[in-house]
């Protein structure tokens, strides 16, 4: 085909040498084309040569069958796991003590089949700069707290609910959480009073992180916080991912499925629900950000023996088929420590600078 191409352009007054630079071929190449044929056409037979060897190329020895491409396809799509992501679906399985495939390959497969697409009711993700402020470390619970309010819709036009919930960033446990119809400093502290109670939380070793709102800090809560001896922390004024942790507790909690898509008729059935959403965060979701564990078995440490029972399940499938690994297995480690707000490479860059 490129020696034709070029021929004709020639024919046409062009130069050869000019029209083979254009191509990328080099005039070696080309006068060789010109003197051997394939088949008797003037082809590359490079080409000849790479469809040869394709056709007969074996299947790798570790691929899917495919009866097990259909198992995979049958498990995701099953009553349990259609509505789940892969990185959701493969801890599910290893805590059964099942592997099948890989967390890529079941993208891969869904993909192929264009099954994947984004699940559930909430957008995609949306990655922005980081602007970290000061960051706090957690090696263990009830060490940092991070706490925000959101609206929760009522059927009156301008009135809203008003959901409090207190997170343990090291564990993404929710803590402490009530609804009420105002906003006020005096209900923050209550709340942060009992929870630290229910908790039995050391005080003195606690850091509570908010954003810059009025009921965060009020003079009730921060004589509440200067009394109990916590540490306050707050977002810089005019950077909105400062709380991330409760930003993104809020987002999972209104793009449930089960978030109600009318208002709620009163304080009690807001509460109610409030109340079986924490229940489900807290025991049943597995979260992404802990090694796809629940937040009660984090904060309780009953992950380190679910993760080693992962890692035993992975490490028997690869002695099973080594050929399917490459490297090592996924990592199913505890998370050793969690940053709030933790900066970036650039923001240190750029204070290493200015300093």
């Amino acid at each position: 085909m490129i020696l034709t191409l070029i021929e004709e352009a020639v024919t046409a007054g062009a130069r050869r040498r000019r029209c083979s630079e254009l191509m990328g071929v080099s005039a070696r190449t080309l006068e060789r084309w010109r003197s051997e044929r394939v088949d008797g056409k003037a082809e590359d037979a490079r080409c000849a040569l790479f469809h040869a060897s394709s056709a007969n190329r074996a299947a790798p020895s570790n691929k899917l069958t495919d009866e097990e491409r259909l198992k995979v396809l049958t498990l995701v799509n099953s009553a349990p796991l259609r509505d789940l992501s892969p990185n959701q679906i493969v801890p599910r399985l290893a805590d059964e003590g099942v592997y099948l495939a890989s967390e890529s390959t079941i993208y891969r497969i869904l993909r192929e089949e264009k099954q994947l697409q984004h699940r559930g009711r909430q957008k995609a993700p949306v990655r922005r700069g980081s602007s970290a402020s000061r960051s706090h470390l957690a090696t263990r619970p009830n060490q940092v707290w991070s706490w925000d309010i959101t609206y929760l819709t009522t059927p009156v036009r301008g009135v809203s609910f008003y959901l409090y919930l207190i997170m343990d960033i090291w564990s993404r446990k929710i803590v402490g959480f009530e609804v009420y119809d105002v906003e006020a400093a005096e209900l923050s502290a209550s709340l942060f009073t009992a929870t630290c109670r229910a908790e039995r939380a050391d005080p003195h070793s606690l850091v509570l992180h908010s954003d810059n709102g009025g009921p965060m800090k009020g003079a009730t809560m921060v004589v509440t916080l200067e009394r109990l001896g916590v540490l306050a922390s707050f977002s810089r004024p005019g950077v909105s991912n400062d709380n991330a942790f409760s930003e993104s507790l809020f987002r999972t909690l209104k793009y449930r499925p089960e978030y109600p898509s009318k208002p709620f008729a009163n304080i009690q059935a807001a509460r109610g629900w409030v109340s079986s959403f924490v229940r489900w965060y807290n025991t049943q979701h597995l979260h992404s950000s802990i090694r796809f564990v629940t937040p009660e078995d984090r904060h309780t440490g009953r992950d380190v023996e679910i993760l080693a029972a992962r890692q035993a399940v992975y490490k028997a499938a690869r002695t099973e088929r080594p050929d399917r690994w490459s490297g090592a297995t996924r990592n199913w480690a505890p998370i050793a420590e969690v940053k709030l707000n933790p900066e970036s490479t650039a923001a240190r860059s750029d204070n290493r600078a200015a300093a």
